[in-house]
């Protein structure tokens, strides 16, 4: 494809054939529009594959898109069963993949994006800046390099590349690095033996205070329940204290599966199998001398020697390769500035989001969104149904329908969901557990990654 194509004769390129990004996929090809879907991994879902063994809070009903559900139809495909809840392999193998095979041609799998700019222009040029189209700089699986020219620009890579580190501030602790052989940014697989291996009989601090942080607690109290993890122990690290709301709603919790994953992260602590320590803050990360770990707080604190740290403090996105473009985002959250409000966590509650689009998703570089858990930033909250509603206002306004485009097509309860993927393997569990500060109705999960933060 060469320069002297017209903007509108060229796809849009979408970043990321994860939920978000192949649901934008369908919207535009329901549309009429030409999408193009750059994958870095060499399937669809490769985040959502990592966390393979992780089941959503969702039920399938709640995590399929009403676009990609019609693209789907004709091939045959049957929706999984509605009421059951997909593990993140599911997801992928079982949705993502058959939609992805659907688009065909218009997935590209080993196609790394590490640029988006303005044809000939950086994001300092004004002149003719929105006649051009986007040029994407692409890294192929065998090293070679392209430019693709776009007429819009949807980025939904997520955020799971990104994991947030140890220290407090925001920055790797001192020594952190060097302790990379002991340190997993990761909810661990353990059944996998290899991994099961790494971390029974072990000492193992987990750090973070979200729904991820509940799943590794609860895993690593069952795996010291079985015969062959005796000793396992868990010490799990807040940068807060422990207050009523700690584990979630619990038993009063609508969302069964988030509330049966606080109550068996609760009875971790309850029955010994894990301890907490609050309002520590890590600064560095030494090494004792069997090589075991030591976690040293800003103010002065060291904790026992451990074997291993599981680090879950969250995601942050990845905005290096879209630097030249002129973007509009919150200072704290790396969100777009519209959207940001209604997500901060210094003062967002589960009911203040409501299902928004291409107004807030706009930016003062025009046809160009971040969408999915990437729109979030570092917010730690996400609906795949509001990543779907986000996707659905953007094609239609591509396609020139502003009046779809504003319209909103997706109601929630007024109280909305937090979001993140979680453990809920024991549905009759989940099921016992009734009421709670977010409604059932809506879908909890996440585009790519599970999410470190909750209600």
């Amino acid at each position: 494809m060469n320069a002297s194509a017209t903007t509108a004769d060229l796809p849009t390129v979408v970043i990321g054939a994860g939920p978000v990004g192949l649901a934008a996929a369908a919207h535009l090809t329901a549309r009429g529009l030409t999408p193009l879907v750059l994958e870095a991994g060499p399937r669809a879902g490769t985040a959502t594959r990592d966390w393979a063994h992780v089941r959503l809070f969702s039920t399938w009903s709640e995590v399929v898109d009403p676009a990609a559900e019609k693209l789907l139809a004709p091939t045959g495909w049957t929706a999984p069963d509605g009421a059951t809840y997909p593990s993140g392999g599911d997801w992928a193998e079982l949705y993502l993949q058959p939609l992805a095979d659907v688009l065909g041609d218009n997935v590209r799998y080993g196609a790394t994006v590490t640029g988006v700019s303005r044809a000939g222009r950086d994001r300092v040029v004004d002149a003719d800046r929105e006649t051009q189209p986007f040029t994407v700089r692409v890294v192929n699986a065998d090293g070679s390099e392209e430019r693709i020219l776009a007429r819009a620009v949807i980025d939904a890579s997520g955020t799971w590349s990104t994991p947030g580190p140890i220290g407090g501030d925001g920055l790797p602790a001192l020594g952190e690095q060097a302790a990379s052989d002991r340190i997993s940014y990761r909810i661990p697989d353990l059944e996998d033996p290899a991994v099961r291996a790494r971390y029974a009989g072990k000492r193992t601090a987990v750090i973070g205070s979200g729904a991820s942080a509940f799943t590794a607690l609860a895993y690593l109290a069952d795996l010291a329940k079985a015969e062959d993890g005796i000793g396992t122990h868990a010490t799990w690290i807040l940068r807060r204290g422990i207050s009523g709301s700690t584990f979630g709603g619990g038993s009063a919790d609508q969302l069964p599966a988030r509330g049966a994953l606080g109550l068996a992260a609760k009875a971790a602590v309850d029955e010994g199998y894990a301890d907490a320590v609050t309002g520590f803050r890590t600064d560095a990360v030494e090494r004792d001398t069997d090589g075991r770990l030591v976690l040293v707080a800003e103010d002065g604190r060291r904790l026992d020697p451990l074997d291993e740290v599981i680090v879950l403090t969250g995601l942050r996105p990845d905005l290096s390769f879209v630097n030249e473009l002129r973007l509009g985002l919150d200072e704290r959250l790396q969100a777009p500035v519209e959207l940001a409000p209604l997500i901060d966590p210094n003062q967002h509650s589960c009911g203040t989001v409501y299902p928004h689009g291409v107004n807030e998703l706009s930016h003062p570089e025009k046809d160009v969104y971040l969408v999915g858990m990437k729109s979030y930033g570092r917010a730690p909250t996400f609906l795949a149904m509001t990543g779907y509603e986000q996707v659905r206002s953007i094609a239609a306004h591509l396609a020139g329908d502003q009046e779809a485009a504003e319209r909103v097509e997706l109601i929630l309860p007024e109280t909305g969901v937090c979001g993140g993927a979680g453990l809920f393997d024991q549905p009759q569990a989940a099921e016992e557990s009734g009421g709670g500060c977010c409604a059932a109705p809506a879908t909890l999960t996440i585009a790519g990654a599970p999410a470190s933060g909750g209600c």
